[in-house]
């Protein structure tokens, strides 16, 4: 068993769950936080995934990722840095596991769509969304609505990127049910997820533009820092042909990403004279993160794959119609609530803004198939422009 440091989070020490449970030992012997990263699992949310964009809308080749492939990616950097720091590897888990549910179909495109819809609402987030999605939406209990998580999870997923000053309607009314502490920092574990989640797409959506012909190597050794890894690469394996060395370049700026993460952790551990959970809360800086040299060349990335590859034209046209697919069937639900399934049109309140909000946890929840299809169904056509 791994020894966990006293700053990690305590399963023992959980601050519990809004709903409480008396433990069924014929579930098996398993703490709290891994029943948490179990109910992520087997839940029909994160089952979603695997038909919701990730870079490339509704993808049809087979290579490409997508949001359920690339929350497994994120995970398996979470525990590896989480072990490494001796911290609560499936808190961690958890957490970069169920970090993208609240995504609607389209990815940004959708969420674009659906915060436009409910502007006047209180808007729409995706972060806020999944938290909603686990708390509320998900029913596979008996007695009362959502997953029923533990305050860490929730907490983890609420300020994963540090404090939180004006919440949304969504992760405000969240934080009324369990009072998640918005103002402090969060767990280490839930900055290692977050941490865990830029160094995963920042490297793997450099394979997925490569490889769908959007990006090229030659714009890529534009940045200098990659140009130089680039060339220890070749070094390394001269007689080897270019082709076969890209996942070799995206294997080692991951791994140079994460060994910075470790060190700087480690070494703001150390400065901080962190010796709990507590101390990681109520620190006045995050804590888990780059160095100042790893997060200017990280930026450096991050802006060059917005340039050339996010930006770009296909990409730009592909999102557009997504985005157009999302808010044609806002207004359709509107005006028309029963082409909505019967259990979703039952359900609709009658007054704002819980009737729009009610709409938009249903598209929320959608798959980008399913989405085209409902599209196509109302309106005769798998796209149509006004």
């Amino acid at each position: 068993m791994i020894q966990l440091q006293s700053y990690a989070s305590d399963p023992a020490d959980s601050r519990g769950r809004l709903h409480d449970e008396k433990r069924d030992v014929t579930r098996g012997p398993r703490d709290d936080f891994q029943r948490d990263r179990d109910r992520i699992i087997h839940s029909i949310s994160f089952r979603r995934l695997r038909h919701k964009t990730q870079v490339f809308v509704a993808p049809d080749g087979d290579h490409y990722r997508v949001r359920l492939t690339h929350s497994l990616e994120v995970a398996q950097i979470g525990r590896t840095m989480a072990r490494a720091l001796g911290l609560n590897e499936d808190l961690t888990e958890a957490l970069c596991l169920a970090h993208d549910i609240g995504h609607p179909p389209f990815g940004h495109a959708g969420e674009d769509a659906l915060q436009e819809a409910l502007a006047e609402f209180g808007g729409f987030d995706h972060n806020a969304q999944t938290i909603r999605t686990l708390s509320m939406l998900e029913t596979p209990y008996p007695r009362w609505d959502g997953l029923n998580l533990t305050w860490e999870m929730l907490e983890g997923l609420a300020k994963h990127n540090g404090p939180v000053v004006k919440p949304t309607w969504a992760l405000a009314e969240a934080n009324d049910a369990m009072d998640l502490d918005l103002h402090s920092w969060p767990s280490l574990e839930a900055q290692v997820a977050a941490i865990a989640d830029d160094i995963a797409y920042d490297n793997h959506d450099i394979d997925d533009g490569m490889r769908a012909g959007l990006l090229t190597l030659d714009q890529l050794l534009e940045l200098p820092f990659i140009a130089e890894r680039w060339q220890v690469i070749c070094d390394r394996f001269a007689d080897v042909s270019q082709e076969r060395l890209l996942p070799e370049l995206i294997r080692d700026q991951i791994g140079l990403m994460v060994n910075d993460v470790l060190e700087t952790t480690r070494a703001n551990v150390e400065g901080l004279s962190v010796q709990s959970s507590h101390d990681v809360r109520q620190a006045d800086q995050m804590i888990g993160g780059f160095s100042d040299a790893m997060a200017e060349k990280e930026r450096a990335l991050k802006g060059f794959m917005y340039e050339n590859l996010y930006h770009h034209p296909k990409q730009m046209a592909a999102a557009e119609e997504g985005k157009m697919m999302v808010a044609d069937l806002v207004r359709a639900y509107r005006e028309q609530p029963e082409l909505m399934p019967a259990s979703w049109a039952s359900a609709l309140p009658e007054e704002e803004p819980e009737r729009i909000r009610h709409i938009a946890d249903f598209l929320a929840g959608m798959t980008d198939r399913y989405a085209r299809d409902r599209h196509q169904e109302i309106f005769g056509e798998p796209h149509r422009r006004k």
